[in-house]
């Protein structure tokens, strides 16, 4: 396939490119900066603004453009920088589809199992409703933008969890249990929506080819609580799981964002993922962590 990609520098957009390139994919990147390669075309989502023919003869679009939701602490500012950035990507390649002569395929965009909200004692998945809070209406307005491509191609809404890996969200809990100052966050008994980064990209690329349309949930079929994750991590660091961080202390550091990032209680299972017969290669949480440390000590 011909893909339009944007994001390709981040975490699980780096990881993607890698994965669409070898199993030999042709990608054009969309890209702020001045362009270093021929296949790179500078966009400027916040004005609206993208190149004269960046979808020409292009089959999937890929838009994974948003500012990090793992960056702290979440000033008002911030906030809007977070939706702002997520609204301007989305709308202009939503834009850009509407208006192509021969539009692709398929949008692919990303969403965030945000959009369920903290829901303690409930099993959800892609039939369930939009949750309460700042990430909750922040991801239920995204996919809304991008929605509105709906009438040219197939839309796939892409609900990532939270991806277990060194340079994402667990970043700072990696880094604390190295130092021996691991332990329950809260108590630790929520439930943590989560994905190898492996499984994350293979899910991306599976959706490619899939007759799926909508929502679809990108998170590993084992649930496991934010204690599971913290244990886990400990044993596989050889280092003490002890320390406990009280759940009003961590309000009271991270305010809003305690309750949609360390807090939070989602039980979500990946239902269409599971029924479309995608095997996760990653299905448990000690797997997960071993392979993304092991990547991140031999670089």
């Amino acid at each position: 396939m011909l893909i339009l990609l944007t994001g390709a520098s981040g975490l699980i957009g780096s990881a993607l490119r890698a994965r669409l390139e070898a199993e030999g994919h042709t990608l054009r990147l969309l890209v702020r900066r001045e362009p270093q390669s021929p296949n790179e075309l500078r966009w400027d989502p916040a004005a609206g603004r993208i190149p004269a023919g960046a979808l020409d003869g292009v089959d999937a679009v890929i838009n994974l453009s948003g500012a990090s939701i793992g960056k702290l602490p979440w000033t008002s500012a911030y906030r809007r920088e977070l939706l702002r950035s997520r609204l301007d990507c989305t709308r202009t390649v939503v834009g850009a589809i509407r208006a192509a002569a021969i539009p692709p395929r398929i949008l692919i965009n990303a969403s965030a199992s945000g959009f369920y909200g903290s829901r303690p004692g409930e099993d959800l998945d892609e039939s369930s409703t939009a949750g309460a809070g700042f990430l909750a209406d922040l991801t239920r307005r995204w996919e809304a933008a991008a929605l509105e491509a709906a009438d040219s191609c197939v839309v796939v809404l892409a609900r990532t969890g939270i991806v277990l890996d060194p340079a994402g969200a667990i970043g700072p809990m990696i880094a604390l249990t190295r130092l021996g100052l691991g332990g329950p966050l809260g108590g630790g008994k929520n439930y943590w929506p989560w994905v190898a980064l492996e499984d994350e990209v293979a899910a991306l690329v599976f959706l490619l080819d899939s007759a799926v349309t909508g929502p679809v949930n990108i998170v590993a079929p084992t649930p496991s609580t934010a204690g599971d994750i913290g244990r886990a991590l400990a044993s596989e660091l050889k280092r003490p799981y002890w320390l406990p961080a009280p759940g009003f202390a961590i309000r009271a550091l991270l305010r809003d964002a305690a309750e949609d990032l360390i807090l939070v209680d989602q039980r979500i299972s990946p239902e269409v993922l599971l029924a479309e017969g995608f095997v996760f290669t990653h299905p448990t949480v000690p797997e997960a962590l071993h392979t993304a440390l092991g990547r991140a000590r031999h670089g």
